[in-house]
């Protein structure tokens, strides 16, 4: 039997359909966890929850079809998954467009910001930093209330962020990670932490499409988000908050608050402030 390291545990994971998002699901359930699953395309999501039902039974997997841009969304996935489920402790806001739903060769030949139409730029901050922001405020109140929440951000490296071509993407991820690092802080106290996981690199999905010679083997693959999801998202994770992990650098063989020391850092950019000019009555 599976390590049932998250038994009586309930969680949302958005973008749940494929790739990582399908990956840290499985985790879940293989954990002992009951999963709300959510995807936008209902065909994949179908799929993908029959797979989490084979491994955790019928009862442990709630397929949520529904498109996260869409205001009353997250309202109505949390709603749905505490009356389904009877409660909610963990938030995977994993869910998220790249360039590639512009154009398909965006590797390539980069889309530049002024190829795009408003709508694009529109969609890409709904999905990558919006969905985020209305995700974590339909869910903290309850888990607030309880004492316990975990919401755990998948954005992406800072180099993403930054490249030519990325301005849909880019952006939003940042606005994602910097709302981390806030919501560490208010939280601060609550028993509910704010943390961000990342791959750390170009990941075998369909956001990065067949170029060149590099072989999809050598990419890193969904599933190395699966053991640092489930300790993140587990009573053993209490205390560890306002940290971004990458998930390629998380070493298994070793003790995993070794591990979590040695594959994270604070979320955001914090050792680039401090130089605000600030009024001399503030202090």
């Amino acid at each position: 039997m599976a390590d049932q390291t998250l038994k009586g545990k309930v969680a949302i994971v958005t973008g749940a359909g494929r790739g990582m998002g399908k990956a840290m699901s499985l985790a879940f359930v293989a954990a002992g966890a009951r999963v709300a699953m959510n995807e936008v395309d209902a065909d994949v999501l179908a799929e993908a929850a029959n797979e989490a039902k084979a491994i955790g039974g019928n009862d442990a997997v709630l397929p949520l079809a529904a498109d996260l841009t869409k205001e009353e969304t997250a309202e109505r996935l949390v709603a749905d998954t505490i009356a389904q489920f009877g409660g909610l402790h963990i938030v995977v806001n994993n869910a998220g467009i790249g360039p590639e739903t512009i154009r398909a060769d965006h590797f390539i030949n980069p889309v530049k910001f002024w190829e795009m139409d408003i709508s694009h730029w529109r969609r890409g901050i709904a999905v990558n930093g919006t969905a985020q922001f209305l995700m974590a405020l339909a869910s903290v109140k309850h888990m607030t209330a309880q004492g316990w929440g975990r919401i755990i951000n998948v954005t992406t490296s800072l180099d993403t962020m930054l490249r030519p071509g990325f301005s849909i993407y880019g952006p939003g991820k940042a606005a994602n990670e910097a709302f981390v690092a806030i919501m560490a802080q208010e939280l601060e106290g609550t028993g509910v932490t704010a943390n961000v996981l990342i791959p750390g690199g170009p990941v075998n999905t369909r956001m990065f499409p067949p170029i060149g010679n590099i072989k999809r083997e050598e990419l890193i693959q969904p599933d190395v988000m699966a053991v640092p999801i489930v300790w993140l998202a587990s009573d053993a994770s209490a205390g560890w908050t306002g940290r971004r992990f990458i998930a390629g650098f998380w070493d298994a063989t070793i003790p995993p608050e070794e591990a979590a020391a040695k594959a994270s850092n604070p979320a955001a950019w914090p050792q680039l402030g401090g130089n605000a000019i600030m009024p001399k009555s503030a202090s």
